[in-house]
């Protein structure tokens, strides 16, 4: 079935360990993708995903720009990661694992998405829309983004441990 995403009501989060006693959180402003879903046979599902790593916003200009620097996401270098679905396993009512390859900064590497279907329902304007979220952790060295700092009481200034979160709203088109 043919879908649209939804990115007024569709957002791609993430959050990092700061000085390792609190969280940044941020979102990519800038992203489009194709997914192709059959409601009635969920693994048949494929997604390709497309973000602009310099719409990378989280509410810092001064952190954004480094973010975007050739020290973190090369942004002028690499101007998009990109994520392509390889299979999706259904594991329950309404839930699936979304296996597919990850690319920042050229380096790809797999990834599982942890998926929920949280339904589906007809809008005022007569279109269907379906809602799912995603999540995964990634470990930010094994992209290349390895800019650090110790901190002085030990420790590093930024965690490794990078938590992606997903929501998606799709209208299906036909």
């Amino acid at each position: 079935m043919a879908f649209q995403i939804d990115n007024v009501h569709s957002e791609i989060q993430f959050s990092v360990r700061h000085m390792m006693v609190s969280k940044v959180r941020g979102v990519f402003e800038k992203w489009s993708g194709t997914i192709l879903l059959d409601p009635a046979n969920p693994s048949a599902t494929s997604v390709d995903i497309s973000i602009e790593s310099a719409s990378i916003n989280t509410k810092d200009a001064q952190r954004d720009g480094h973010l975007r620097s050739p020290d973190l996401l090369a942004s002028e270098q690499f101007p998009t990661i990109t994520f392509k679905s390889t299979q999706t396993e259904v594991t329950g009512d309404n839930r699936a694992q979304l296996h597919g390859d990850l690319t920042i900064r050229g380096v790809s590497r797999p990834v599982v998405l942890d998926v929920e279907y949280q339904g589906n329902a007809k809008s005022p304007w007569g279109t269907i829309s379906y809602g799912f979220n995603g999540s995964t952790k990634i470990n930010r060295d094994e992209w290349g983004l390895t800019w650090n700092a110790a901190l002085e009481t030990g420790g590093w200034l930024v965690g490794k441990e990078v938590q992606i979160d997903i929501e998606l709203e799709l209208v299906q088109t036909a």
